[in-house]
């Protein structure tokens, strides 16, 4: 697995946040001395692979992103989150970026609404989700050239 959740460098990456302040991507400080809800960031990694369905929400059917983030909160820690990526992120704490955790959501930009891709930040820069169609369960960098501008918010959810 360590070769999946590979330090990207400890560049930092300028975002655009979606009401136009700039955030900057950098090593979670947070991450060195916390946990987290890690369980969230397991189970999430464990459905690498499976493929992208609009609308899916279990492993034999397939996830989008929020289904996949829904199934892994509930089948990890018992949460019960809203289906939709707006509705799940009124949940939880916002955190500062460079406070994230492993379990943390990360919502972004995708379609020109603040909260229309979420998925589950693992740890070094990653994040587990269900991109598109054609696609499958992926792990991805915070620091990519598509997803580091698109990064709307970090949010916490309560550990149960």
């Amino acid at each position: 697995m360590g070769f999946i959740l590979a330090l990207a460098g400890c560049a930092a990456v300028p975002v655009e946040r979606a009401a136009g302040a700039r955030v900057v991507i950098a090593e979670s400080r947070a991450e060195k001395t916390q946990t987290g809800l890690s369980d969230l960031a397991i189970h999430a990694i464990g459905l690498v692979g499976v493929p992208y369905k609009w609308g899916g929400n279990t492993p034999a059917g397939g996830f989008d992103c929020s289904g996949l983030v829904v199934y892994v909160a509930y089948r990890a820690k018992g949460l019960k989150l809203p289906r939709t990526v707006v509705e799940m992120s009124r949940f939880g704490k916002e955190v500062e970026v460079d406070q994230r955790l492993p379990g943390d959501l990360i919502f972004f930009n995708t379609t020109g609404h603040p909260f229309s891709h979420v998925g589950i930040y693992v740890g070094k820069n990653r994040f587990v989700h269900a991109p598109s169609e054609g696609g499958t369960v992926r792990i991805e960098s915070l620091l990519s050239s598509y997803w580091a501008p698109r990064l709307t918010t970090v949010r916490r959810l309560a550990k149960s």
